[in-house]
């Protein structure tokens, strides 16, 4: 039914299951397992469960499938496999992915924990990892080989928020056979491009946008349903990384919307970015679609905005950076972003502080560097309060 429907419609409606009830929110089933009519039902399901057919927590349940149905429709694919958190999707979907001698070429300029598991865990296991400057097209092209299996990429870098060439990546990678896995946390689902653009498979970290207000951990994996009901759910189910009913009803409801939230977001992280732009007391600010970023003509060529998080560096580096974040009265300090409130995070001492220095430096990570996510607070206050708080410096 919703298939065709535009994106903030299917938020609302896709994927509803209804019980005999005829409930009209979704029904959350709290439930580790479920019962069979005879033994021969029960062998007939482990062998083959139909749509709408579960066995276990751990592959799925009824509340879980809604979720699933409903953010892949948005993102545009045929399936997806809903995941504890955004890393449990990341880590996920490159280890269902690939085995001891396979090859991934990466974007340099990734989240810490997706470092980790690229050049800690999968590296341990065998994995060759290449890390490239993802901004530069021939960068890719020359890295990209036919031994090349996953590449892997965010399609905006946390936290400097880099934009990636993603349809030009997609196309090298397809010439060599490799899938392209796409970390779009940033870009957030509603203005997500990752299947316009030609990515096999999309990750998100729903405890960013989704969620939106602080409340759950989830993540979700999105693709082909060959590669969700293959090699993706085989792993997830086995490993244990599946999202708990409780959160995908959470997430449902948020779903709803998530199209007025992360839209008002987006457009008060415009605003705050033009009235920090050309500062004194900053080096430079960057929002994806905004003039002062070196690749908003690329950020504007692939989607209609920027998104809901800002980065600027403040002059004076650390000390002043920390006088700036101490001295701001409505937006909080954390390391989380994509929330209904503002966040203010300092990367180079939370997110990315297990980064060696000269790595930092590499990725533009300065003791300078502030992550701005805009909540929903008025955009007026939070300018007001981010003038105030450079003013202390």
């Amino acid at each position: 039914m919703t298939k065709d429907l535009k994106p903030r419609t299917q938020l609302v409606h896709g994927g509803t299951r209804r019980s005999q009830f005829g409930e009209v929110s979704e029904a959350v089933f709290l439930t580790q397992g479920f019962v069979y009519d005879t033994a021969e039902a029960a062998e007939a399901r482990f062998v083959k469960a139909g749509e709408d057919e579960f066995i276990y927590g751990r592959y799925g349940n009824p509340t879980m499938r809604m979720f699933e149905d409903r953010i892949a429709g948005v993102l545009g694919y045929e399936d997806a496999f809903a995941c504890a958190s955004g890393m449990a999707a990341v880590s996920g979907a490159l280890l269902a992915l690939l085995k001891a001698g396979d090859q991934v070429v990466a974007s340099r300029a990734l989240f810490g924990s997706c470092l980790y598991v690229l050049e800690e865990i999968l590296a341990r296991y065998g994995v060759e990892i290449t890390l490239v400057d993802g901004t530069d097209n021939a960068a890719w092209d020359a890295a990209i080989s036919d031994d090349t299996d996953v590449v892997f990429l965010e399609s905006i870098s946390n936290p400097t928020l880099e934009v990636i060439d993603l349809k030009h990546v997609c196309q090298v990678a397809h010439a060599h056979g490799a899938l392209v896995v796409v970390d779009d946390a940033m870009t957030t689902p509603v203005f997500s491009y990752a299947r316009k653009c030609g990515a096999d498979l999309c990750v998100v970290s729903t405890t960013k946008h989704v969620d939106g207000q602080g409340r759950m951990l989830g993540g979700i994996i999105a693709a082909s349903r060959d590669l969700i009901r293959g090699p993706i759910e085989a792993y997830m189910k086995h490993t244990g990384g599946a999202m708990n009913p409780f959160t995908a009803w959470t997430h449902l409801k948020a779903l709803e919307t998530i199209d007025l939230r992360v839209r008002a977001q987006a457009d008060t992280a415009l605003k705050l970015a033009e009235a920090l732009n050309g500062h004194p007391k900053l080096n430079a600010v960057r929002y994806p679609t905004h003039d002062a970023h070196p690749q908003c003509e690329l950020a504007r060529a692939q989607a209609s905005c920027g998104g809901t998080v800002l980065a600027f560096d403040v002059k004076g580096g650390k000390q002043a950076c920390f006088a700036f974040l101490n001295a701001l009265k409505v937006i909080i300090i954390s390391n989380n972003f994509a929330d209904a409130k503002s966040i203010a995070t300092h990367p180079a001492t939370t997110t990315h502080q297990r980064l060696p220095d000269d790595q930092k430096a590499t990725l533009g990570i300065t003791p300078g560097l502030v992550r701005l996510s805009a909540g929903l607070e008025d955009a007026e206050d939070l300018i007001e309060d981010v003038l105030q708080a450079l003013e202390v410096i």
